[in-house]
């Protein structure tokens, strides 16, 4: 997967997939994909259990699939799915530090419009403590954190935490207005812009950034956060003591 480093995830799959025609009838084979795992699958550690999950996670998507139509498209949007799984899976127990003040860098500043139809601009929110979150619906290491991301709303918007969802969903609103109202979400969420994307440099899904009272990066994390790393560095930088 090297090669996929500086490549979003949606154009590595698209190389791969180009081998197909259009007209080709494209079945997924569960069977001989668990066979396969079976054979690779590590050692008994928390790393091959992790495998495991992830490997049922896919085979479960993919006979899902098997009953739908359009099976090359939907294929595409498993094997999407299935790379953002294996990246977030490589690095959910990572330290999440908070930069010293004299290393942090100004937030790139964005304006979009929310689900409610108000504007939500990022320089409006200095004085806050604002954790930005680059999800999608369809992204399983996003549905992981996002009931914490409410919890944190719940727990600490008295004390001045703002949270904000970027979506980055194909679609848009067509996904993610029924998925928020599911889901209960009490934060805003937004429609990202790829520009604003790649002022982040987001190249896997979730990332998660903390900015700072005065509008900079604390502290930025790529794949599934740490959830008690997480709101332990949000109350550090609302009581200001990083």
């Amino acid at each position: 997967m090297d090669s996929n480093k500086h490549k979003d995830i949606g154009e590595w799959v698209d190389e791969r997939m180009s081998a197909l025609a259009p007209e080709d009838s494209w079945q997924p084979d569960a069977a001989a994909g668990l066979a396969r795992f079976r054979g690779v699958r590590p050692a008994n550690n928390w790393a091959g259990k992790a495998l495991i999950w992830a490997a049922a996670t896919v085979v479960v998507i993919v006979v899902f699939m098997s009953a739908l139509p359009s099976p090359k498209v939907l294929a595409h949007k498993c094997l999407e799915c299935s790379v953002a799984v294996w990246q977030s899976l490589a690095a959910p127990y990572a330290t999440q530090t908070i930069l010293p003040e004299s290393d942090r860098k100004a937030a790139p500043d964005f304006q979009l419009t929310g689900a409610d139809g108000k504007v939500v601009r990022l320089s409006e929110l200095k004085g806050k403590v604002v954790l930005l979150n680059f999800w999608a619906t369809w992204c399983l290491g996003c549905q992981v954190e996002i009931p914490w991301f409410i919890e944190f709303q719940n727990r600490y918007a008295s004390e001045g935490l703002v949270v904000i969802g970027l979506s980055m969903d194909d679609d848009g609103w067509k996904s993610v207005r029924p998925w928020i109202k599911e889901k209960n979400v009490n934060y805003p969420i937004v429609i990202s812009e790829p520009e604003v994307a790649k002022q982040y440099a987001l190249e896997t899904m979730p990332l998660t950034v903390l900015i700072d009272r005065q509008g900079r990066i604390a502290t930025t994390h790529s794949g599934i956060v740490n959830k008690a790393e997480t709101e332990n560095n949000i109350d550090a930088l609302l009581k200001g003591h990083k």
